[in-house]
């Protein structure tokens, strides 16, 4: 299965992202009000970083209360690593665990058409899993 499989039935439209000169104070009420854990980061149409919790407690951690009037831009993980809408998501899920982040963009050419997080990953996997060990059921009872 692709990564668009798993966008099927999600717009573009909803991603909520941020502009590189958000406050982060700004961007953790964003965070908090939609029940998300990380956000792109959109400049003149391009992802041009990844704006995640993680990256709150870092700057946090690096420079106290004072961070929070900080720009997204100062404070997000940027590049961003993203994927394609052919990317497969086994692949997609092994590369997030490989280099521990929980959010890729997803980029048709220069164009966000999909953002995904770990538990969506997560979720097809389980599923997979499940429907194999009901099929092997079914086989055995048939059997």
């Amino acid at each position: 299965m692709t990564i668009a499989k798993l966008l099927e039935g999600r717009e573009a439209s909803e991603i909520i992202s941020l502009e590189p000169g958000t406050d982060v104070r700004t961007a953790i009420a964003k965070l908090t009000e939609h029940r998300i854990g990380a956000m792109p980061v959109i400049e003149d149409g391009e992802v041009v970083g990844v704006f995640s919790e993680r990256d709150v407690i870092k700057c946090l951690q690096t420079l106290g209360e004072g961070a929070l009037n900080n720009k997204v831009g100062e404070a997000m993980t940027s590049p961003a690593v993203t994927v394609t809408p052919d990317t497969p998501a086994l692949n997609a899920l092994s590369q997030m665990t490989k280099r521990r982040f929980r959010h890729l963009p997803v980029l048709d050419g220069e164009r966000l058409v999909g953002f995904v997080s770990i538990g969506d990953l997560v979720k097809y996997r389980i599923d997979r899993i499940e429907a194999e060990a009901s099929a092997m059921r079914d086989y055995i009872q048939a059997v």
